[in-house]
């Protein structure tokens, strides 16, 4: 199982495999705001575990086992943020706060948050009562 901060740099690199068909150094180094010679070190790290295959100057790929994780620390970082938005956090903290709290939660409570999120999405009078719910303590 990778890291925390190994799951960082995967979601990174198949977020940027996804968007831009490949993903460099440089582009990693600035998504993650850390120098080139970390990325390199981490990226060689997980080239020996297996989550992607990398050759100096050449670039990297992610094996199958480094695209399906990368697709479900994508998902996970996604579900997170819609489940903070329905209960009412304010955009503005919602990136730090999945951040902060993504790698500190099982498997199985992101399975759970995920029904609750679906329960909320299949009614849009779920959430309306939710809103009203937070309103109500808002003005106490």
């Amino acid at each position: 199982m990778p890291t925390p901060s190994m799951e960082d740099y995967i979601e990174q690199i198949y977020m940027l495999i996804e968007e831009k068909g490949y993903a460099r150094v440089s582009d990693i180094a600035e998504a993650l705001s850390v120098h080139p010679s970390s990325v390199t070190k981490m990226v060689q790290k997980l080239d020996k575990d297996e989550y992607l295959v990398y050759e100096k100057y050449r670039g990297l790929v992610l094996t199958a086992k480094g695209k399906k994780i990368g697709k479900r620390l994508v998902f996970r970082h996604e579900l997170l943020e819609q489940f903070l938005k329905i209960i009412g956090v304010k955009d503005e903290n919602i990136y730090n706060d999945v951040e902060g709290i993504e790698h500190h939660l099982s498997w199985d409570s992101i399975d759970r948050i995920g029904d609750l999120v679906q329960f909320f999405e299949e009614d849009e009078k779920r959430i309306d009562a939710l809103k009203e719910i937070q309103k109500h303590n808002e003005n106490g």
